[in-house]
């Protein structure tokens, strides 16, 4: 499965909210319900969230890493993406290099590396 891109996506690894978001998969969930099908969605592997600019997005991982994820680190001179992930859909790749996420072919959907893309779960309403 693969979540689609919209705008600007954030992106962060289910198993990553499993560890280190409070009350993890389950209350992530609920604390996201009235935005699930909206601006937010998930696969078996992937939640999206986005906005329409980057101040917003900007806020987006403040608040997540405030939740307890690590945004960024340095591989040696270059800083990564560690558990989140923001793509800017007009460009359809990473801000910053990010080695667990993949890019479709079509430009427009995102899947775990070394997951089956499959189907796009994207907006609902």
């Amino acid at each position: 499965m693969a979540v689609a891109l919209e705008f600007i996506s954030f992106i962060v690894p289910i198993k990553v909210i499993r560890r280190k978001y409070l009350g993890g998969w389950e209350r992530c969930l609920k604390d996201h319900q009235h935005l699930i099908g909206r601006r937010v969605w998930f696969d078996d592997h992937l939640l999206r969230d986005g906005a329409m600019n980057p101040q917003r997005i900007e806020s987006l991982v403040h608040e997540w890493t405030h939740l307890g994820l690590h945004s960024t680190e340095r591989l040696g001179t270059r800083r990564c993406w560690k558990d989140c992930c923001v793509v800017e859909s007009l460009v359809a790749d990473p801000t910053l290099h990010c080695d667990w996420l993949e890019i479709g072919d079509d430009g427009r959907s995102a899947h775990l590396k070394g997951a089956a893309p499959g189907r796009v779960i994207g907006r609902s309403v």
